[in-house]
């Protein structure tokens, strides 16, 4: 699996690298800025680009642009960002059109190598990897007449496990509950919230995403 990484500092940048390279990835660019980045999908497409939000030369929204522009114009890349600060807006820019084969994590959160990765492959392969903060804060920004109010707090902590990017698999681990009673509160989540049960698990993802923006 090829990745190319945008990160404007060098140990950040070569300490990614390293991980992905002893995960089995084969890092295929290395830059410290978006133009460069641009420079170097022109020649060969990876799998997934991980890019830092803030790249020179202003430091303020460069990675997210870059990400956004290449899902416009490469589809088949999917994009990581990775931000030092939950920044809201900017993520909802990044989701704007689908949560599928993207990902926005928060840097001083990630604290487990193999999970780091496991996000990575998911998101490589048309999935979501989410942080839960980010989803938190959706959660919370309900509006008086929203339907979340109507979820018992197992299934607001289901919603949250699903909008992250987790199977059902993964919130029965999370949950110490059986995948059958994770099925059985999925389906009630989305009848509660009006949003078809039909499709992959990115397309649920992308369903919630959609409804907390609204």
């Amino acid at each position: 699996m090829r990745v190319a990484i945008a990160e404007d500092s060098v140990l950040l940048r070569e300490g990614l690298a390293r991980l992905l390279t002893d995960g089995g990835f084969r890092v295929v660019a290395r830059c410290d800025n978006a133009d460069d980045l641009h420079r170097e999908l022109a020649v060969e497409l990876p799998d997934v680009a991980i890019l830092d939000i803030r790249l020179p030369p202003t430091h303020r929204d460069e990675g997210l642009r870059a990400a956004i522009e290449i899902r416009q114009r490469h589809p088949s890349v999917a994009v990581l960002v990775l931000s030092q600060y939950l920044e809201l807006g900017l993520a909802m820019k990044l989701l704007a059109d689908s949560a599928d084969g993207v990902g926005y994590l928060l840097k001083d959160r990630i604290s487990d190598v193999e999970e780091f990765l496991t996000a990575v492959r998911r998101v490589a392969g048309g999935g979501s990897a989410i942080d839960p903060q980010i989803v938190s804060t959706l959660l919370s920004k309900r509006r008086l007449d929203d339907p979340l109010g109507r979820l018992t707090p197992r299934e607001r902590q289901v919603l949250e496990l699903m909008a992250s990017g987790h199977s059902n698999q993964g919130i029965a681990d999370r949950l110490v509950i059986t995948v059958r009673a994770v099925e059985k509160y999925v389906s009630t989540i989305f009848d509660k919230l009006g949003i078809p049960t039909t499709g992959g698990q990115s397309r649920r993802v992308l369903a919630v995403l959609l409804y907390l923006r609204s």
